[in-house]
């Protein structure tokens, strides 16, 4: 096996001992890379340069410092909508095509501090919108498994690189399943932490209530590695939680006696695959027959999720990306404009693809004057009794386990001319970012040689959970 396959975990240790070096790793990566990309673009930026000077840092660093992050040494991709000092960062957009930050992301300079190795900036939908990773200023990215099949999105690239070895980790964001969507698809581990956990400082805003930072891996301990490292209080976001940082991947265990797991009965109704409800519940019975307590629970409000989801998220995005203008930085069509209006309007409709021009519409509408009250402000009252929907619930279980989307990973260009369609595969994972809960998604088997996710969901801050459940899982099933 290639270093560039092996787990972080195991990378970490073979680090510590000093059976290899991190350069040794980062020109596995890279290698892979090279061999790769060109048929599953994942990246949009690459930047071997730093990654080798930070990783023979990081290898002097490993021969003298005693007390170790486990991610020193480590490659990891960031998905292009963190922003990354002086490293190009796009959002998979001509608007922000030759943008350079002035700034690291908070949670980039955290692992960064930690040791860890840059490898690129990954592939994404524009500014987080989308379910395929197909609105990109550079194009769509192929699932390493079966390159006619979408990544998932919108962290598709994160997924993808994880996958193909062409990085580690990889950092993602969610704000409807852009962690656990990618993740399913690409066979990989994804985890959208409670929303506050992680910083948004520095993520480039799509949906304010809705965005998360989190991670990407090949297996549940290399996820809560990497999500130690991101966590813990940020002054400088206000949405970030007063608490410490973590310790899951020291504290996690596969004993599940008596835990209680529950079922929502919503999730299993027609529409979903039958090929992907067999595999979770035989998970579900793998997990009963080694001392977990199995409960059907009910989340009444599921069916209004998508719709108010797409409500309150395309009326965020239009206000957040107001700020597109063309004036102070990113993309203007030309500097010969008549007046002001003009050069907006010429600038975005230039500078945005299909996708989000279609967002910014609908979010334009539903806040619009004798519309808010009928569309946004009762989609936030819907999301309320989402939220207490699943505290009703964690009266009673645990976590809960469900499908991450409803079908299998479905071929490029397929449903790319049906927006509803698209949004639809949305329908298991945004009640968990209109609620702020952490979730996960893990390999659960395949059907035609596709990638199964199955979603694990915790109460708030409950991540330890979450890893608790996906990782007696995963040793029992063996994947």
């Amino acid at each position: 096996m290639e270093l560039c396959d092996k787990s972080a975990l195991e990378l970490s240790r073979l680090l510590r001992k000093g059976e290899i070096t991190s350069r040794d790793i980062t020109e596995s990566v890279f290698q892979r890379i090279h061999e790769k990309e060109s048929s599953i673009n994942a990246f949009i930026t690459t930047t071997p340069d730093l990654a080798f000077q930070q990783a023979d840092k990081a290898d002097r660093r490993l021969r003298k410092e005693k007390n170790r992050s486990p991610l020193m040494g480590i490659p990891i991709a960031i998905k292009d909508i963190l922003c990354t000092k002086g490293i190009r960062t796009t959002c998979g957009s001509k608007m922000l095509g030759n943008f350079f930050p002035a700034y690291h992301a908070t949670v980039v300079d955290r692992i960064l501090d930690q040791g860890a190795v840059l490898i690129g900036k990954t592939n994404m939908d524009e500014f987080g919108m989308g379910s395929s990773t197909e609105n990109s200023i550079i194009g769509p990215t192929h699932n390493p498994l079966h390159p006619d099949y979408v990544s998932g999105g919108s962290s598709g690239g994160s997924a993808a690189a994880v996958a193909a070895g062409e990085t580690i980790l990889a950092i993602g964001t969610d704000t409807g399943g852009s962690i656990r969507l990618p993740s399913a698809f690409c066979g990989i581990v994804g985890m959208k932490p409670t929303y506050g956990r992680v910083s948004r400082y520095g993520l480039i805003a799509y949906a304010s209530s809705l965005d998360q930072v989190g991670a990407m891996g090949r297996s549940v301990q290399d996820c809560a590695l990497l999500l130690d490292e991101m966590t813990g209080h940020d002054p400088l976001d206000s949405t970030s939680a007063d608490m410490a940082g973590s310790n899951f991947l020291d504290s996690i265990t596969h004993d599940i006696k008596g835990i209680k797991i529950g079922i929502p009965k919503e999730y299993f109704i027609q529409g979903l695959d039958p090929r992907i409800q067999d595999h979770i519940m035989e998970a579900v019975s793998l997990l009963k027959a080694n001392g977990a307590t199995i409960r059907e629970i009910s989340l009444p409000h599921t069916q209004y999720a998508v719709s108010a989801y797409y409500l309150i998220a395309t009326a965020e995005a239009c206000s957040n990306l107001a700020r597109y203008d063309g004036v102070r930085y990113g993309f203007r069509a030309t500097d010969d404009i008549e007046d002001t209006i003009t050069m907006y309007e010429a600038t975005r409709s230039l500078g945005f693809g299909r996708e989000v021009k279609r967002r910014i519409m609908l979010g334009t509408y539903v806040l619009s004057a004798g519309y808010y009250d009928a569309y946004y402000l009762k989609a936030q009252k819907v999301r309320t009794l989402i939220r207490e929907d699943f505290i009703k619930a964690f009266e009673n279980v645990d976590c809960i386990i469900a499908p991450v989307s409803p079908c299998l990973p479905f071929k490029l260009g397929e449903k790319m001319d049906d927006p509803l369609q698209m949004y639809l595969v949305d329908i298991y994972t945004v009640s968990l970012n209109l609620s702020g809960l952490p979730g996960m998604s893990i390999p659960c088997g395949s059907a035609d040689g596709l990638p199964i996710g199955m979603q694990i969901i915790g109460r708030p801050f409950d991540e330890q959970m979450v890893f608790n459940v996906g990782y007696a899982y995963e040793e029992l099933s063996g994947d």
